[in-house]
């Protein structure tokens, strides 16, 4: 009996490596079951022999170089060899390939947003204040030229619905909630020294509150010699990690992780279960207002104590299960935080609505439709 063909969908970034967990994990893995899948992303590691889907790693390039200009094009031409029943764009920088695929292809296009770019590049520190104001409108721009061409916009962030005018009534929100998997069974850090150790993971960067974790991480070490913080993430700027060496030189309780690539996801999810408390301390920012972080997540979903910013909606997401204890940078105690850490009992009921499986039917539901 003749095998029949699946059809095919190319997911694509040119910043995010091929292992990224949205991309891979969730969007990847979710839809390779019933079709053949391709993802076009930077270099990442990965089990290709374990996997039914099919990797297109890019060339190493760094943000601002001639290579990632020329990215976009060279995943252009793979589409159209590939010609595929279905394109999901993981970044603006693809947008107008967006043009030439619907030019010369019959397929469908769904631009998955994972960020309010126009904000994050207004609001945050990445460019010179007048270069992100051009950055900012440029992408802006482009977003809506080329909206009417697009059959469907994955939302990461149920706030985007409202913060984005140009998806109209095209939008579908599927947030970045966790996938859980299985971990090998491992003793946390503290079973070894009794001392108390903190994680921060992600993105490293001002706007994540990599520096707020730091600083709280010191104060707290004075208050309490206990206290200990692990920096396990990644940020393409080298002059952020040269930073957060300079920052954590002279203080051997904190750990950083340095790497200049991304870290598996695995990595990091194995550093969340041999933990005692993840910390969250983004600055208070237009670029975040409306979003969750995606560790808040992580963070629930295997059960790890939250040392929380306090930011009303994240705090009343935690609030049901007892998860967080939340502090003011601007207003610490660092003794009553120090005890109220390390003597609060967290987890009282068991995170609900957090898990991927709710977002994977929805999905695969809409690319159904989309492909009929």
């Amino acid at each position: 009996m003749q095998e029949i063909k699946k059809r095919r969908i190319v997911i694509a970034s040119v910043l995010k490596p091929v292992n990224d967990p949205r991309m891979f994990e969730k969007f990847g893995q979710s839809l390779s079951s019933q079709y053949e899948v391709h993802i076009f992303g930077t270099e990442g590691v990965i089990n290709i022999a374990a996997s039914t889907i099919i990797f297109h790693p890019l060339s190493s390039y760094t943000r601002l170089s001639t290579d990632r200009m020329l990215a976009p094009f060279k995943v252009l031409t793979k589409i159209l060899q590939l010609r595929p029943a279905l394109v999901i764009i993981c970044t603006h920088e693809l947008l107008w390939m967006v043009l030439v695929a619907k030019l010369f292809l019959s397929c469908k296009i769904v631009y998955d947003i994972r960020e309010n770019y126009f904000r994050n590049i207004l609001y945050t520190n990445a460019f010179p204040p007048i270069i992100r104001v051009l950055i900012a409108l440029y992408v802006r721009a482009k977003e809506w030229i080329t909206s009417p061409l697009i059959n469907c916009f994955f939302l990461a962030e149920a706030g985007y619905a409202r913060e984005l005018k140009f998806i109209g009534n095209k939008g579908l929100i599927l947030e970045n909630k966790l996938k859980k998997v299985t971990l090998p069974a491992a003793k946390k850090w503290s079973a070894h020294d009794l001392n108390f150790h903190l994680l921060f993971s992600g993105t490293l960067a001002p706007s994540t509150g990599v520096f707020i974790a730091i600083d709280i991480a010191i104060k707290l070490h004075e208050v309490d010699p206990r206290f200990k913080l692990h920096i396990v993430g990644f940020s393409p700027m080298q002059a952020v990690r040269l930073q957060i060496k300079e920052h954590t030189r002279h203080h051997d309780f904190i750990q950083f992780r340095e790497s200049n690539v991304p870290i598996p996801h695995l990595e990091i999810l194995e550093a969340i279960q041999m933990a005692d408390m993840g910390v969250i301390a983004y600055p208070a920012s237009l670029a975040t207002e409306n979003t969750i972080p995606t560790k808040l997540f992580e963070y629930l979903g295997y059960s790890l104590p939250i040392l929380l910013i306090d930011h009303a909606p994240w705090v009343e997401i935690c609030r049901p299960y007892r998860a967080a204890i939340t502090f003011d940078p601007l207003n610490l105690n660092t003794g009553s935080l120090a005890q109220a850490i390390t003597t609060t009992n967290f987890y009282t009921s068991p995170p609900e609505h957090i898990f991927w499986d709710t977002e994977e039917k929805k999905l695969l539901q809409t690319v159904s439709e989309l492909l009929e």
